[in-house]
């Protein structure tokens, strides 16, 4: 924290390639959390606005936000309540790293994205590939289905923050494919302008790592052999044949 009070950013470089310039373009970043990466994104020169429905979260953001003394607007509500609370478009929407696995619903979420870009925004999201998502914590077996036709339901211990904490806790979460992702977007009025996979993590949160490479982390058993990240850069058609009825 003191490094990126001093002005190191919390982004990476997969999230920055895609993103390119955005000094002077507005910006909204959906599941924001406690606002590290919608301070790095003001830092390059986006107007910037993030939401999370945590309102701890929130408050940290703020507080985060005027230590660092950058200008941000956080909103605290969830995703889905978005239109309720925010009346704005926005040239970029972004998300990233461990966000839509806690959404139930691709097709509301796409909506939002859509609803909240001008014509010709660009939206940009890079996330965990849903095949991690397929294993136990343990990476020991596949435990899980690749299609989120129902909801897992985990107690853990600790957090993937500190797995030691004295922590026991439920969670509620659904792995949506590639093609429940991509096919939303397009179906809200986005063209797919890039998409990619890659074979590492940048942060180590997983259990049974080890770092290939400096800031690329991967399952030891596995190596390069699976995919566990995804990004996609999409636009908004400058016409959507949905507009006059979804209100876009």
């Amino acid at each position: 924290m003191d490094a990126f009070l001093q002005g190191k950013s919390s982004l990476n470089e997969v999230e920055l390639g895609l993103l390119g310039s955005i000094k002077g373009k507005s910006l909204l970043h959906l599941q924001c959390h406690f606002g590290m990466d919608s301070i790095s994104l003001a830092r390059l020169g986006a107007k910037v606005t993030g939401v999370d429905f945590s309102n701890r979260a929130i408050d940290a953001a703020r507080e985060l936000a005027k230590k660092a003394n950058v200008d941000a607007e956080f909103v605290c509500c969830d995703v889905y309540s978005l239109p309720n609370h925010l009346d704005k478009k926005f040239d970029i929407v972004f998300t990233s790293y461990g966000v839509i696995g806690w959404l139930p619903d691709m097709e509301q979420w796409a909506y939002i994205v859509a609803k909240y870009l001008n014509p010709g925004g660009s939206f940009v999201m890079v996330e965990f590939h849903p095949v991690v998502w397929m294993f136990d914590n343990d990476f020991e077996k596949v435990t899980y289905r690749y299609f989120a036709d129902e909801a897992i339901v985990e107690e853990l211990d600790g957090t993937y923050a500190d797995r030691e904490a004295d922590v026991r806790k439920k969670t509620i979460n659904w792995n949506h494919s590639l093609g429940e992702v991509i096919n939303n977007l397009i179906a809200s009025g986005l063209d797919i302008d890039a998409f990619e996979e890659y074979d590492y993590s940048p942060y180590n949160c997983f259990l049974h790592t080890v770092e290939s490479a400096p800031g690329r982390f991967q399952i030891e058993k596995f190596g390069n052999k699976i995919p566990m990240l995804y990004s996609i850069k999409a636009v908004k058609k400058a016409y959507n044949k949905n507009s006059t009825t979804r209100g876009m």
